[in-house]
C-alpha cells in the first residue's frame, strides 16, 4: 500500500491545494444515464459515447485499485477584472494546462518513487467522472447548481483526477455533508432554469453551454436575450451562493487575469482577428473559436441596446462570418424595437 501521507505532501508540493483518495470502484450508471437520456448533455456526444469508461475507471487502467482527486482554488479578487463579462476561471491562463502541468510533476515524482506504478489521469478532457470521484475522495459534495463545492473554497475550484493500480493505506468515507440545506438561490438565480434540481444541469439551456459549446450555431433567442454582460460562461449559480459569500484565499498567480479580462463587452465584439491571436490562445477562451467569441460579444450589446454601439454593430453586419453578421443583424434589431 502507498502512503497516503506522503502523496498528500507531494500533491501540495506541486500545487495542489486538496488532494483526496477513493477506492476505485464502479460508479453506479443511473445518474449518467438518466441523465443523457433527458437529453440534458445536448449535442455533447462524447458525455455519453464513452459512458462504460466513466462509469468503471478499470476500463481505462486495467487493475485499477484508487482513485486520487485534487482540487485548485482559482478565486482572485483582481480589481482589474471587476465587470469582466468572462466567467471568473476563464480569466487567466487555461486551467487545463495549469493542472495538467501539476499532474504531471506529481505522476513523475510517485513513479519515481514507486517503479512500475500504472496510472491514467485527466483534467476535464479524459472520460473521467471528476465531481462523483472528488466527492467520493472526501474533497466536497456537488451542489443544488451542479458545481462541486469544498469547505475551504466553496465552488471556486477546478478538478484534476489520478487513477492508480495500487492501493493507499487510507481512503475517505465518502462526500462530505451537503450543506446547501433548504436553499435554492442558485435554482431561481439561473437566468434560463437550466438547474433541474439533484445536482443537475440541462446543458441546452445552460448559458455557459450556449457561450461555449454551442460556437457554430446561433443560439436560440431565449437564451441570447440573456447575455446580459455574458460572453463566456456563467458565475450567476456561484455569485448567489451563500458557501461562496467570503472567499478568503487568493488563488496561485498562474490564475491571475490576462488582459483579456479588461476588455468589456464592445471591445470583445470587435477584436480583430490580430488582436484574438494576440489575447486569446493560452486561454480557455480560445474553445469559443474567433466567431463563437464574436457572436457571444454581439448578443451581450444587444441586450445591453445601448445607443453608443450602434456603429460597431451595423460595421459587423457586414462581416465575413455568417454567424456574427446574423448576431449583428438581431443586435440592430434590439436597438430599433
Amino acid at each position: 500500500m502507498l502512503p497516503t501521507a506522503h502523496l498528500r505532501d507531494l500533491a501540495r508540493a506541486v500545487g495542489f491545494d486538496l488532494v483526496g483518495f477513493a477506492r476505485a470502484e464502479p460508479i453506479p450508471p443511473s445518474f449518467l444515464m438518466e441523465w443523457l437520456e433527458a437529453g440534458f448533455a445536448a449535442d455533447m456526444d462524447w458525455m455519453g459515447e464513452r459512458a462504460d469508461e466513466r462509469l468503471d475507471v478499470g476500463r481505462l487502467l486495467p487493475g485499477a485499485k484508487t482513485v486520487i482527486s485534487f482540487a485548485n482554488n482559482y478565486w482572485r479578487d483582481d480589481a482589474q477584472s471587476v465587470g469582466s463579462p468572462i466567467a471568473r476561471y476563464a480569466r487567466g491562463r487555461d486551467y487545463h494546462s495549469t493542472l495538467r502541468d501539476r499532474m504531471k510533476a506529481f505522476r513523475k515524482s510517485i513513479t519515481v518513487m514507486y517503479p512500475g506504478l500504472g496510472t491514467y489521469g485527466g483534467v476535464d478532457s479524459a472520460p473521467l467522472m471528476e465531481k462523483v470521484w472528488a466527492a467520493r475522495a472526501g474533497l466536497g459534495y456537488v451542489g443544488k447548481n451542479g458545481c462541486f463545492i469544498t469547505e475551504p473554497y466553496g465552488s471556486w475550484v477546478l478538478l484534476a483526477t489520478l487513477v492508480l493500480d495500487k492501493e493507499v493505506d487510507d481512503y475517505a468515507d465518502g462526500p462530505a455533508a451537503d450543506r446547501c440545506g433548504a436553499c435554492r438561490r442558485c435554482l431561481v438565480s439561473c437566468p434560463t432554469g437550466a438547474l433541474v434540481g439533484n445536482g443537475r444541469v440541462n446543458a441546452r439551456a445552460c448559458l455557459s453551454y450556449q457561450t461555449i459549446e454551442n460556437r457554430e450555431q446561433e443560439v436560440p433567442e431565449p437564451f441570447r436575450l440573456k447575455f446580459d454582460n455574458l460572453i463566456f460562461g456563467c458565475d450567476i449559480c456561484q455569485q448567489v451562493c451563500p458557501l461562496n459569500r467570503k472567499p478568503v484565499f487568493a488563488a496561485h498567480p498562474r490564475f491571475a487575469p490576462r488582459a483579456v479580462a479588461e476588455l468589456g463587452t464592445r471591445e470583445l465584439a470587435g477584436l480583430t482577428l490580430t488582436q484574438y491571436e494576440q489575447l486569446i490562445p493560452g486561454t480557455a477562451l480560445a474553445r469559443a473559436r474567433y466567431d463563437g467569441l464574436r457572436r457571444n460579444a454581439v448578443y451581450a450589446l444587444g441586450v445591453a441596446r445601448q445607443a453608443d454601439s450602434r456603429a460597431l454593430i451595423e460595421k459587423l453586419c457586414g462581416d465575413p462570418s455568417d454567424l456574427v453578421r446574423s448576431a449583428a443583424q438581431w443586435a440592430l434589431r434590439q436597438l430599433d424595437p
